[in-house]
């Protein structure tokens, strides 16, 4: 299948004017033995032109759809990634959010077919915070588990306190629990918040982290944006002349 979107020759060098029977297509890579066309400045036949104008950069809600099905599903591996490196090594690297913001453009280009444009890249940066953002939950839970945990080790009660609290318990009314599906709202919002939150504790640790946040974001941006096709032609392939 002949890959419009990477002609492998380098363009800064090409010429306008070819050379008969040397001349190839940067497209199918045939030999181009009659007149060309320059799309996005690569030496293209004719057969590949029309094929570009018609096929490339159609932006469908099909191809819309799929994009965003590829960047959530992105979004959701970078997210559980940047978790995972942080539980596993106590270690927060602000960085990886430049990994998470490529993982999810590449992802969203590929699902659209090299489709991209302004909708593209609104939903690209997007779930490039909500992926590093949301991140902090999954740390969050695991250290209040650890620190749970540690706690009854060292607070455990005799018997006869656990008794008596159960006494105190039947005698008063407990506080309603609020609802799982409240709990989980409120813990998304705030880790959605998460980029702010660490001005509370750490400002300047923050301010890199959101600068990187940023960066990372723009990453998702610039590689979801449209790509348009510029076919111009045709030019003819003349014979060298005496010399």
């Amino acid at each position: 299948m002949t890959d419009f979107n990477n002609p492998t020759p380098q363009f800064g060098t090409a010429e306008y004017v070819g050379s008969p029977g040397a001349d190839h297509c940067q497209f199918c890579h045939q030999p181009i033995a009659g007149n060309y066309y320059r799309a996005n400045g690569a030496m293209a036949c004719s057969g590949c032109a029309e094929k570009m104008r018609g096929e490339l950069a159609k932006d469908t809600h099909a191809a819309y759809v799929r994009a965003i099905v590829f960047g959530i599903g992105a979004a959701i591996l970078g997210m559980i990634l940047y978790a995972t490196f942080a539980i596993v090594t106590g270690i927060v690297i602000g960085y990886a959010a430049l990994a998470v913001g490529w993982l999810v453009g590449k992802a969203m280009i590929t699902g659209s077919n090299g489709v991209g444009g302004r909708r593209y890249q609104i939903v690209a940066v997007l779930l490039t915070y909500a992926a590093v953002s949301t991140a902090a939950i999954p740390v969050w839970i695991h250290y209040a588990g650890e620190h749970k945990q540690s706690q009854r080790h060292q607070t455990a009660k005799p018997a006869q306190d656990s008794d008596s609290g159960q006494q105190d318990d039947l005698d008063g009314p407990r506080p309603p629990r609020p609802s799982r599906l409240a709990a989980l709202g409120t813990l998304a919002l705030l880790g959605l918040a998460s980029p702010f939150l660490e001005f509370s504790g750490n400002p300047l640790g923050a301010l890199i982290g959101l600068v990187i946040l940023f960066v990372g974001m723009q990453f998702a941006w610039k590689m979801t944006g449209s790509k348009p096709l510029q076919i111009f032609g045709p030019f003819e392939n003349s014979p060298p002349g005496p010399r």
